[in-house]
């Protein structure tokens, strides 16, 4: 399948394939939007849980929701019953919020076969799809594969510090306009408002219709107000790294292909006195001067 999408209608065609692997990545604190609530929890049936804030997140470091290792992945990969021939199909309970950055990390450990169902657990409500009360269980077999990072695929405040001058990388984030500006508090303790030096905005909810992402033709066209040159390296980054993921997949789907995340996101460069930060708007609204 060409795009890391898929529809609603697919996955139900493919509830039965035995290479399916149907994942809810779903997060309990969800930041930047108005969450939607459940009564009870509803799976899509055939889902397993994977913990982004626990068991694929590096709880060792001094980051906010850090990369896991590739052993932590390795060992979820095998809880999973994920294996060489498996089809990840990542869904999360807010239409799409933190699917993404799943999507992102499994496919930085070098899975190419992810994929994010588009609308998440909403649509599939909404078109009044069959749902039950529990995932399944664990499926850990002897065929897992194997975690290996690409580097290239997840930055940090030093790669970033190190290029905010360069006409080849451009930092996105993924912010509202108020944080990005300082107009509104951020919403952790002890990080600065502002926004990292010549850095972009597009906020998360842009990119997206509803429960869905925007068509492709919107999703370019957004992307081409940034004034963006097609072979830029793209640097994406938010409030903790889950939503710069949203605009992250925004982007493949708008044909670029030098994409990564900056897992520390503003939660670590708006915490550290040494970096420097930019509080005023730009001329243009996008950019700074």
């Amino acid at each position: 399948m060409p795009s890391p999408l898929v529809t609603t209608d697919w996955l139900q065609d493919n509830l039965d394939n035995a290479q399916l692997v149907l994942l809810d990545a779903s997060m309990t604190n969800v930041v930047g939007k108005e969450p939607i609530t459940y009564d009870h929890p509803l799976f899509i049936p055939g889902s397993r849980r994977i913990d982004l804030e626990g068991t694929l997140c590096d709880t060792g470091s001094s980051q906010l929701h850090a990369f896991p290792t590739e052993a932590q992945f390795t060992a979820e990969a095998r809880r999973l019953g994920i294996g060489p021939d498996s089809l990840v199909v990542l869904y999360d309970n807010q239409g799409i919020y933190s699917a993404p950055r799943a999507w992102w990390i499994f496919r930085s450990m070098g899975l190419t076969d992810v994929f994010v169902l588009d609308g998440g657990l909403p649509q599939w409500l909404a078109e009044g799809r069959e749902t039950v009360d529990a995932p399944i269980a664990d499926a850990a077999t002897g065929h897992s594969v194997t975690g290996n990072l690409d580097a290239n695929r997840v930055r940090d405040a030093a790669y970033v510090l190190q290029h905010l001058e360069s006409e080849e990388v451009a930092v996105i984030d993924a912010r509202s306009r108020a944080r990005f500006l300082a107009q509104a508090p951020e919403p952790r303790p002890g990080v600065r408002g502002g926004h990292i030096p010549n850095a972009l905005n597009l906020p998360f909810t842009e990119v997206l219709d509803g429960y869905r992402f925007k068509p492709a033709n919107q999703l370019t066209a957004r992307f081409t107000d940034l004034d963006l040159h097609p072979d830029s390296q793209l640097v994406f980054s938010c409030g903790s790294g889950i939503t710069a993921c949203i605009i992250l997949l925004a982007a493949e789907l708008a044909g670029f292909k030098a994409l990564s995340l900056y897992d520390g996101s503003w939660a670590d460069w708006g915490s550290n006195e040494t970096l420097p930060i930019t509080v005023a708007p730009s001329n243009n609204g996008t950019a700074n001067p």
